[in-house]
């Protein structure tokens, strides 16, 4: 056993020998490996911070929470058509209200116009400041209550001010900071478009897949009574999306939010709804859905799907980067053997048999590559830390990333280094004796 530590570590100071003495040929040849080692890395870091971000993100609606949308990402992830989807009925206040009405399991139920953006993009002003073009939403009093959303200041509205259509907002963090930042908003008024509206609240800082700057705080809520009379609902004409001319109210609908009832499963809650929905739309019982449900079950399933596709097209990406570094490896140790075959002529007329000439060889190929690997691994983490640092973009760097990418590295040099290897262990001792 010691012998045979004592040779591994002789073949290791070898290969480390023989990479400071070719210092420009070995990084030449780790090249693709430290490449292909850097994206895995860098890439799963980025990829599973923003993996987990959205997880999270959807985890804080709850696990019992429904939502009642015109078409979402389970749509588009089971092959339906955009151009189908946006022919769809838009939901509507009215829909919210029945679900709330007739729906025994449904505990509290909201509404959310101009979620999508169109319209309510506006920007607000306070005196002689101004924010960027902001997401104005309009609510019911259980919005609060149903994203489970955690206010900085002061209150939500009330029902009595979202029947008596009050002039009431709340502010998420981006126009808080941008309008008052030095001071507690509540009670100041803002002006958004023509209409000024009193502060009852702020909403805390929010995490974002897409770091600090990801959007998720540009945004104002107001009642959704208000906002009809702003804004209207819904506005006529056609608009441009994705190069297909749409009408502007196909896009307009609103969504609805269904916390079920403390004595109610999701299930019973997700039931009811259907069959309101589907009264409503008149849909008949051989015909599917024409409006979409979403769970936290289901989107967390398909953003997995999401991942889990881009993750193995990276995995892909950066193995071509492997191949061609073992490539370049196997190039290289072919012409290292050549380069030795007096040495190895010598090593065996000294009594080396083929099995030590096999693993110096292989475990300088391994060495190699692994050296490569370790590179790629700190250039991979330090590109994701920089991303970090830089945008905000959250990160997550799980210990078997790094092990993942030592071990792609080390098998590159087993299996590109096998066949350099082999042909050095067969060469014959007096042949190689001779060659000049």
């Amino acid at each position: 056993m010691a012998m045979r530590l004592a040779l591994f570590t002789d073949i290791i100071g070898m290969a480390a020998g023989t990479l400071r003495a070719n210092k420009l040929r070995a990084a030449l040849t780790i090249l693709g490996v430290v490449i292909g080692i850097t994206a895995i890395v860098g890439m799963t870091s980025l990829i599973r911070g923003f993996d987990e971000s959205i997880k999270d993100s959807i985890r804080e609606l709850g696990p019992n929470t429904l939502f009642v949308a015109k078409f979402s990402g389970l749509s588009f992830a089971s092959g339906k058509e955009f151009k189908d989807l946006v022919k769809r009925p838009v939901l509507t206040v009215a829909d919210a209200k029945a679900i709330e009405r007739e729906a025994p399991s449904a505990g509290k139920v909201d509404v959310w116009l101009g979620a999508w953006g169109m319209p309510g993009r506006e920007r607000a002003y306070y005196k002689g400041e101004k924010t960027k073009e902001l997401s104005v939403i309009g609510v019911s009093e259980n919005y609060a209550a149903v994203n489970f959303l955690k206010l900085s200041t002061g209150r939500f509205f009330t029902e009595s001010e979202v029947q008596h259509r009050r002039a009431v907002a709340v502010l998420g963090d981006s126009p808080r900071q941008a309008l008052f930042p030095h001071v507690d908003p509540v009670g100041k008024t803002i002006r958004v478009g023509a209409v000024a509206y009193e502060i009852v609240g702020t909403v805390a800082k929010r995490t974002s897949p897409f770091g600090d700057n990801g959007g998720q705080d540009d945004f104002l809520v107001i009642p959704y009574t208000t906002f009809q009379k702003q804004f209207g609902w819904q506005r006529s004409g056609r608009i441009n999306i994705n190069g297909t001319m749409t009408d502007a109210s196909a896009m307009q609908s609103a969504m609805i939010a269904v916390v079920p009832a403390d004595n109610a499963t999701r299930a019973d809650a997700m039931k009811e709804v259907e069959g309101i929905m589907r009264i409503r739309h008149g849909l008949k019982l051989d015909q599917a859905n024409d409006f979409d449900i979403i769970t936290q079950d289901a989107a967390l399933k398909m953003y997995d799907q999401i991942t889990g596709a881009v993750f193995i097209g990276l995995v892909v990406i950066s193995s071509i980067a492997l191949m061609v570094g073992g490539i370049g490896v196997m190039a290289i140790m072919m012409i290292s053997v050549t380069e030795r075959t007096r040495e190895i002529g010598v090593r065996k007329a000294l009594g080396a048999r083929r099995r030590e000439i096999l693993w110096q060889f292989l475990l300088e190929a391994v060495f190699l590559t692994s050296v490569g690997g370790v590179l790629g691994i700190i250039l991979g983490a330090s590109i994701g830390i920089g991303v970090h640092f830089a945008t905000g973009f959250p990160i997550s760097m799980p210990w078997w990333s790094f092990a993942i990418g030592f071990g792609f590295s080390a098998s590159v040099g087993i299996f590109f280094g096998l066949f350099p290897a082999i042909r050095a262990a067969r060469l014959d001792p007096i042949e190689a004796l001779r060659y000049e």
